[in-house]
């Protein structure tokens, strides 16, 4: 992606989508931040990163994907206007769900939780050794 793919169309559609949502600009704290990652010196030297927060709702965002600020800075007000719709509509975002799994996954298991784990799998390995091969005897 590079700063010509942000159109007058995308951002006007952008536009309509922030007045839909009643998000207004004089509503955003916008600063730039140093890039970090892939793309040698010139971007651990340039301010592209753009941090947006809103302040009626207290959501904040950071968008660092390109070199071009002109680019984070559209995709941070889409981003924005992403979290506040999945506030307002109460749904589970994908990314919030991937999250959940990822925590679940993480959690230790209880005591009973492992007693029960390790019984399994015993009965499971008593359940392979019974269907061993018979060696027959000569």
């Amino acid at each position: 992606m590079n700063d010509s793919q942000v159109t007058a169309d995308k951002k006007q559609q952008l536009a309509a989508r922030m007045a839909q949502l009643d998000v207004r600009e004089s509503d955003l704290r916008e600063t730039f931040i140093l890039g970090a990652g892939p793309g040698g010196q010139k971007i651990n030297k340039t301010a592209v990163c753009v941090r947006l927060h809103h302040a009626p709702s207290g959501i904040a965002v950071k968008c660092g994907l390109t070199r071009h600020r002109e680019l984070n800075r559209f995709l941070a007000r889409r981003k924005l206007c992403e979290r506040i719709e999945e506030r307002r509509t109460d749904i589970i975002s994908a990314r919030q769900q991937a999250v959940e799994k990822i925590r679940r996954q993480k959690r230790r298991r209880s005591r009973r939780q492992r007693i029960r784990m390790l019984e399994d799998k015993r009965r499971h390995g008593a359940k392979k050794r019974e269907r061993a091969a018979v060696v027959p005897d000569n």
